[in-house]
């Protein structure tokens, strides 16, 4: 857990640039109209203690004039009060959700970027789960962070206002002490001070348990909630091996630990309601039996009894916010931290891209339609070397296979995207365009299957006699009327027709060099050959760069590069 002084400062750093924005203008705006109308919030309040006093009054002396007065005037303070209400609300919600997406769209921005995505998950840190910390923590650290804020804005403005009201109300009063008479102003403004300030205290030191117990909440919900999403996609792959039996008692046992995190919060939170039960109980009856006898003294009128009472009221609420809000301010900083561990995740990590290191791989883009490899070495997190001094010249419009290890391959691939920096030397990358992988299994997202074909380019830039010759040329026809149908397609088409899509997909980009991963493993060995034999014959220019363990497309490649 963070200091208190140090949480802050990385919060306002995080979040408070979003005033600062391209949309400064509207952000300020809003604002300031919700600043005016929690003003306009503490002066319904006040206006509504004197409408009180004034009501007791004519009621205590039975004048009907000012009793209809009052209901005349309560009307115009009712609809006053719902038009700022609502317009308030209306206000709040929209900065909310403008903060909310601002600081979504940052996090997105930096998660996303040039595969970090990938490369967080192998640095150290709590930063586990970021797609619930981007979705859910967000939307907690904004909407929470305005709520929060309001309430102590209008708590302070009406410890502001009801402190003078309250203060005139007392008057003075002598307190004997029997050698001696003290006289004491404004009584119970000291009242509601000290009776606030113990019970803030007592609230407090009783709630300090909730906020440990609400981040580990969050973080086996989140893990729950994981492990659940990770099934779902896989779900295919557990059924044909029937891991039910291993899958079923991991999610009980992860299903424990949110009962055992629960159970500690429930005992957080009983200790808390316990106190705060009672508080609002004494809170309703305290203020009057304390200026019940000045009324029956006859220093006071019925209606300053009431006033008094009110403001006595609002005074303890004011001074009594960071008990009102203790379970709220806990859930806002279990979420903030959470965010901050992704942000310092990933603020980590391009610390470590951008600084020279001799023990990290470097990418290197050269005018020359030339991939070369010098003094490279790759090596696994745990610092085990998978490739020694390899220098190797890949010309433009060949066709190699990565023989060897599969494995190793696999890493020299995520080398080359820029997804794995472990490791010693460079490579230098052609400079006419960015490389195109085939991994075993093509991304194939949500939504039309055009679109999921044409990814990661729009779907307008391929007419639809290019699509539905592709789709002939790689055997997959039947699926041109498809096209326009939206599916989970990584769900919807077998194994093989989702390879075929992936070769389509290069069909269609045409790039001039292609890794390609296992990319056909799920075809027999005819398939696979006549897979190699469109690129072949469609993109004779293309630069080939294939790991298989197909013997026969081995022969089909000018030369290999074997890794031990």
């Amino acid at each position: 857990m963070q200091t208190t002084s140090r949480f802050f400062i990385q919060f306002i750093r995080l979040a408070g640039p979003f005033w600062f924005s391209e949309n400064k203008a509207t952000v300020r705006s809003l604002s300031l109209a919700l600043l005016v109308l929690t003003l306009l919030q503490i002066a319904i309040s006040v206006y509504i203690t004197i409408w009180s006093a004034d009501l007791f009054d004519a009621l205590d002396q039975r004048s009907m004039p000012r009793l209809f007065t009052q209901v005349g005037l309560i009307v115009l303070i009712f609809i006053a009060n719902i038009a700022i209400t609502v317009t308030h609300l209306m206000v709040k919600r929209r900065i909310q959700l403008d903060w909310r997406g601002w600081l979504t769209d940052k996090l997105i921005g930096q998660w996303m970027h040039e595969g970090r995505h990938y490369l967080v998950t192998h640095i150290p840190g709590k930063h586990d789960n970021p797609d619930g910390r981007i979705a859910e923590d967000v939307r907690i650290a904004t909407e929470y962070a305005i709520d929060l804020l309001h309430s102590l804005f209008y708590s302070a403005l009406l410890l502001a206002s009801f402190t003078r009201i309250l203060w005139d109300l007392s008057g003075t009063i002598n307190v004997n002490l029997g050698f001696m008479q003290i006289e004491i102003m404004g009584h119970l403004v000291w009242i509601a001070m000290i009776y606030a300030a113990s019970a803030s205290m007592l609230g407090w030191w009783i709630g300090r348990p909730l906020t440990k117990a609400t981040d580990n909440r969050q973080t086996v919900e989140a893990n729950f909630r994981f492990s659940l999403v990770k099934a779902r996609e896989n779900s295919l792959a557990i059924a044909l091996i029937h891991g039910e039996s291993h899958e079923t008692p991991r999610f009980h046992r992860l299903f424990g630990d949110i009962v055992d995190a629960w159970n500690q919060q429930t005992k957080a939170w009983e200790n808390i309601m316990l106190f705060s039960s009672g508080y609002s109980v004494l809170s309703m009856a305290f203020p009057i039996l304390v200026s019940a006898p000045r009324y029956i003294l006859g220093s006071i009128t019925l209606g300053a009894l009431m006033q008094s009472a009110q403001s006595f009221q609002h005074m303890v609420s004011a001074l009594s916010w960071p008990v009102d809000n203790m379970g709220r301010v806990a859930e806002w900083r279990a979420s903030v931290e959470r965010v901050l561990g992704l942000v310092s995740a990933l603020e980590q990590l391009e610390k470590e891209i951008a600084k020279p290191d001799p023990h990290r791989i470097h990418l290197v883009k050269k005018d020359q339609s030339v991939l070369r490899f010098k003094n490279l070495c790759l090596s696994r997190l745990d610092g085990i070397v998978c490739i020694q001094s390899l220098n190797e010249e890949i010309k433009a419009g060949e066709r190699v296979l990565i023989a060897g290890n599969a494995y190793t391959g696999n890493k020299l691939f995520k080398a080359m995207a820029g997804l794995w920096p472990w490791g010693e030397g460079s490579i230098e990358l052609p400079d006419d365009e960015p490389m195109f992988f085939m991994p075993p299994r093509p991304f194939l997202p949500t939504g039309r299957l055009r679109s999921a074909i044409c990814y990661p380019l729009s779907s307008k830039d391929f007419k639809q006699d290019d699509l539905e010759y592709a789709l002939n040329l790689v055997g997959v026809g039947d699926l041109i009327a498809q096209l326009d149908e939206v599916a989970d397609w990584e769900k919807t088409l077998e194994r093989e027709q989702q390879q075929r899509l992936g070769l389509a997909r290069v069909i269609l980009q045409k790039p001039k060099w292609i890794m390609m991963q296992e990319a056909f493993d799920s075809l027999d060995p005819e398939g696979e050959i006549d897979m190699i034999r469109i690129i072949e014959r469609k993109l004779p220019e293309s630069t080939l760069l294939s790991i298989t363990k197909q013997p026969t497309i081995q022969s089909m490649h000018s030369r290999r590069i074997v890794l031990n």
